[in-house]
């Protein structure tokens, strides 16, 4: 059972490559490009930024120990983290 998509605004060009590295130095497989699938660590979900500034990632699966809310908020650290550098 997939969660809630993630929606993201003001998400800009090196924010997005930011998120993507950190994410890959942190064990988690992300594809080139805008659109596509991160696996890594138990957890599948699938990603699009529109090219400007939105980003919606969708978990597809995670395991059963951990909750949407608590991979959602880990994965939009990743994007604070990013966000303005």
């Amino acid at each position: 059972m997939s969660c809630r998509p993630i929606k993201l605004r003001n998400v800009s060009h090196d924010t997005f490559n930011c998120m993507k590295k950190k994410l890959q130095n942190s064990g988690i497989h992300v594809p080139p490009g805008n659109r596509g699938e991160l696996s890594g660590k138990g957890i599948t979900a699938d990603f699009e930024w529109d090219g400007q500034s939105n980003l919606t990632i969708t978990i597809t699966e995670k395991p059963f120990i951990v909750s949407c809310e608590v991979a959602a908020m880990k994965i939009k650290q990743f994007v604070r983290e990013c966000h303005g550098s």
